[in-house]
């Protein structure tokens, strides 16, 4: 998967926005105002940090060398991913079906039970 196609997987979740909070080198994702995803613009080989259950933090880790603790982020809840070499789009999908999840099930209720597409800019 590359950063165009990542960026594209990002933006069809329901209510996710993306803006540059920390500047134009860093795209964040994000849900409900949370973040649930990271990429830097500049790194080679291009990577992106995404939240994950601390217990398959670990688990994925230990199964890719392209996958470590979270960049200038909480090492235990994040992952750094490089995403162009050697890990199936099929599980970098399903990576980011996890942290967008996470981030919807820890969003209020009364966010969560309103339509995700009205509440991306919170």
């Amino acid at each position: 998967m590359d950063l165009a196609n990542f960026r594209e997987y990002c933006l069809a979740k329901l209510g996710a926005s993306e803006d540059t909070p920390f500047g134009p080198d860093v795209l964040v994702f994000r849900v409900g105002g949370k973040m649930f995803g990271l990429a830097s613009l500049n790194a080679v080989p291009p990577t992106v940090n995404l939240k994950c259950n601390p217990d398959l933090a670990l688990d994925l880790r230990d199964r890719y060398a392209q996958i470590r603790p979270g960049y200038h982020m909480n090492k235990k809840h994040w992952n750094t991913v490089e995403i162009e070499r050697g890990i199936p789009a099929v599980e970098l999908r399903r990576m980011i079906d996890h942290s967008y999840e996470l981030v919807v099930e820890s969003l209020p209720k009364a966010i969560r039970r309103r339509p995700r597409a009205s509440c991306s800019s919170e």
